[in-house]
């Protein structure tokens, strides 16, 4: 591991930076804290920084010697709603019903080990622009930021973002062109009927017969009406009926994911989906309330930026911890929003040892390992140094 020797010597102070920034985790466009943390370090640095953007993002500017080239390095800051089951931690969550499940806290001290020493050296030709992101999760903060004019303000030749493997082998690289991630879309699907008394269900219009037929018939719709051979993901994940045994309830309530890999998958599903909700509703002869949302849209790797991180990822972990045969995830990333503007590319880092296990994320007992901090700050670093060698 050829981690860089200047972010090895500060790897304790990013430990004490992301421990403080897990135990006071703040969710999507509420990262008020966090955000003024960031600025006031990157200030202390010698760094440009733009406060308030995308409602509670932060943009650094870094400029070396004199060159054109600019590019943009990209963390996410927000914190999910959830509660830690980390009692042993001392550095646990500090805010009830809120946790760092994801890593955020890891990504955001990464970037923030890259920028300190950047700043120091700045040995490369050009600009480096630094996205402290708000709200990844599922608020699509990256949409927020280009919505306020991100690459307009601040242009990007090129993008970039990592986000931790939470079930790799520490300092493994997983990096390759093309679908890492798929699209998300969210749906609400809210059948309304009539309430009754449950023993006199005729004088009512009892809307859980029609919501079950809806459950079964859209996990039908992946097994039975896409091509196998396309990657789809259906999941309902929240199903809420009823206050009472003995009443009939007047409406039903059911909320859930899509993930798709392929824009075609993405929209036949989407038509799939209306037609068979619609449908059995006008067959319950029951009031339909649909919520459709599309969110994510694949995120794709360009093969010349991919390449690029890759090689620079390869000069910190070395060749045995490159891994390019990573397959497509249906986990989704608003870091996709970037991509549609810009050449980039999204790499995976693994965290796992001896003594910090695998632990899935979005879960109440993850953790992320500090160990990692100083490999994804190199990383980004060396990417810079490298595509910025000259003008």
């Amino acid at each position: 591991m050829a981690v860089i020797d200047r972010i090895a010597e500060f790897h304790p102070e990013m430990t004490e930076w992301r421990r403080d920034f897990h135990a006071h985790p703040e969710i999507g466009f509420e990262e008020v804290r966090t955000s003024g943390i960031v600025a006031e370090k990157l200030e202390s640095w010698g760094i440009e920084v733009h406060r308030g953007f995308g409602k509670t993002g932060i943009m650094g500017v870094i400029h070396g010697r004199p060159g054109n080239r600019k590019i943009g390095l990209r963390a996410d800051m927000d914190a999910l709603p959830m509660p830690e089951f980390n009692d042993h931690l001392p550095y646990r969550s500090t805010y009830e019903n809120r946790m760092h499940a994801c890593g955020h806290d890891g990504h955001t001290t990464m970037l923030l080990g890259a920028a300190r020493y950047l700043a120091e050296t700045r040995n490369f030709s050009g600009t480096v622009h630094l996205i402290f992101q708000p709200a990844e999760e599922g608020l699509t903060g990256a949409a927020e930021m280009l919505r306020d004019g991100l690459f307009e303000k601040f242009p990007c030749d090129q993008v970039y973002g990592i986000h931790n493997a939470w079930d790799l082998p520490l300092g493994t690289a997983a990096i390759r062109p093309g679908t890492v991630l798929a699209a998300v879309d969210y749906f609400t699907i809210t059948v309304k009927g009539r309430s009754s008394h449950a023993a006199q269900p005729h004088r009512g219009l009892d809307p859980l017969p029609c919501a079950v037929q809806i459950y079964g018939a859209l996990q039908n719709l992946v097994s039975r009406r896409m091509d196998p051979h396309d990657t789809v993901v259906l999941s309902i994940g929240m199903f809420h009926a009823g206050t009472s045994q003995i009443v009939i309830p007047e409406t039903v309530t059911m909320s859930g994911t899509i993930r798709t890999l392929k824009p075609a998958t993405r929209k036949a599903m989407d038509e799939l989906f209306h037609q068979t909700v619609q449908g059995l509703c006008a067959a319950h002869g029951v009031e339909l309330i649909l919520d459709y949302k599309r969110s994510y849209p694949p995120t794709i790797n360009t093969a010349e930026e991919a390449s690029a991180f890759e090689a620079a990822a390869r000069d910190v972990v070395g060749d045995d911890l490159i891994k390019t045969d990573l397959p497509s995830l249906t986990a989704g990333e608003d870091f996709a929003y970037y991509l549609e503007k810009a050449p980039g590319a999204f790499m995976l880092l693994g965290q796992v040892t001896d003594t910090h296990k695998a632990v899935p994320v979005h879960n109440g007992h993850y953790d992320f390992n500090d160990e990692l901090l100083p490999i994804g700050a190199s990383c980004f670093a060396r990417l810079v140094e490298q595509q910025l060698s000259g003008v």
